[in-house]
């Protein structure tokens, strides 16, 4: 029987402070008022009063980070405690207060991720259906037709009347008797797999589905001033395409097979299944969403930091950061991004890549195997990157 504790803190108490150790509780209010603040990583501080119902370090005690805000008492506060691991029996039991938890990170995700792309990407969010053909064009241009057709169909779909219709259908026609492309439409199929190089989903395109990888990796992408950022390299166990789900909003990016994969496929009718009698499956989407809104909190800071290289070296410590990868002292460790994969994480303009990059892998700390990124001494990379964003 799952028992929970009760705790008293005092008025202007601190219950938690942004950047200590990770707690392996969080707080529901039971009484009572607080106000929850934060650098924002751009040199502001944001404030919000929370209350009765409300949740406390629920994205630091599920992901195992450090605090990412400071919360003080304003009146005398009582507060339930839950552990980590009683998660799961909680919201068995109780499946409004994950559905809460839920879709309150998907708002906060959708938030961060708007200000994220305006500062690293220089850009704003684009989710009008008509940007589908020129994503389409963008990788037909570089010969990726599987994945070129796939935002074609999509874009005939959208918009029978838009001003590219008849330019589409004929890409279509021309690229469907050479295409690998899958799945143009959702199928019922619970699990689906995907050649290398092919469309998942489309940025601006509608979608209700989430996936989990069973097999191979998956690369998610963003259309930027006409070229493709890589925001990150998904593996087997990873979580995506929630976003759409949860919120019935356009993709705000594309999801593209790295390479063969297998998918496991969540739409919103077995969603809704999954929160009453899968509580495991649904405390690791919990999870995955406090990693991902963790890291994106992270990533702010990472905007702030003006010498490129440093900018470089502080996101490959990000990865490491957000895998959760024990690491030890003067053992090497290998990622599975390029150089430009990294430039292009930070939002680096494509003119000023070139000798920012060069001067990256001119660093003795890095080594290129197959043109992916070698650290000799990952220990001392995380307290390099430390000290860049004490510095900026």
């Amino acid at each position: 029987m799952l028992q929970l504790a009760f705790i008293i803190f005092r008025k202007d108490s601190y219950i938690f402070v942004e950047g200590k150790a990770t707690s392996d509780s969080f707080y529901i209010i039971h009484s009572g008022k607080v106000r929850c603040s934060k650098e924002n990583g751009i040199g502001m501080e944001t404030n919000t009063i929370l209350g009765v119902g409300d949740f406390l370090g629920v994205i630091s005690c599920l992901s195992g980070k450090p605090q990412i805000e400071t919360v003080v008492a304003l009146t005398d506060v009582i507060v339930i405690s839950v552990k980590r691991e009683q998660f799961p029996d909680l919201i068995k039991n109780n499946t409004p207060v994950a559905m809460k938890i839920i879709k309150t990170f998907a708002a906060r995700m959708r938030q961060l991720n708007e200000t994220l792309t305006k500062l690293t990407l220089k850009s704003s969010i684009i989710d009008s259906p008509e940007q589908l053909f020129n994503i389409a064009a963008y990788y037909e241009r570089l010969g990726k037709r599987d994945i070129a057709i796939y935002g074609y169909y999509q874009y005939m779909k959208a918009c029978p009347n838009g001003m590219q219709i008849e330019a589409a259908k004929m890409r279509f026609v021309t690229l469907k008797p050479r295409s690998r492309a899958v799945y143009f439409e959702s199928p019922p199929d619970l699990v689906r797999s995907y050649p290398k190089d092919t469309m998942i989903f489309s940025e601006c395109q509608s979608g209700f589905d989430l996936f989990i990888i069973q097999e191979g990796q998956v690369k998610i992408t963003k259309m930027v001033d006409g070229n493709e950022v890589i925001l990150a390299v998904l593996k087997k166990g990873d979580i995506f395409g929630e976003m759409a789900l949860l919120e019935n909003k356009p993709r705000s990016a594309s999801a593209i097979a790295y390479d063969a994969c297998k998918l496991m496929v969540v739409n919103s009718q077995n969603f809704n299944q999954m929160v009453t009698t899968q509580p495991q499956l649904i405390a690791r989407l919990t999870t995955t969403l406090a990693d991902r809104l963790w890291a994106m909190n992270r990533q702010l800071e990472n905007t702030q930091i003006r010498d490129p290289v440093s900018k470089l070296f502080d996101m490959l410590a990000l990865q490491l950061e957000k895998a959760k990868i024990q690491v030890s002292s003067g053992v090497p460790h290998q990622f599975d991004i390029t150089p430009e994969d990294l430039a292009n994480m930070c939002g680096l303009p494509l003119d000023q890549q070139g000798p920012v990059v060069q001067s990256f892998i001119r660093d003795q700390r890095v080594k290129l195997v197959n043109n992916r990124i070698l650290i000799s001494d990952p220990v001392g990379l995380i307290k390099t990157a430390s000290y860049f964003r004490k510095v900026k």
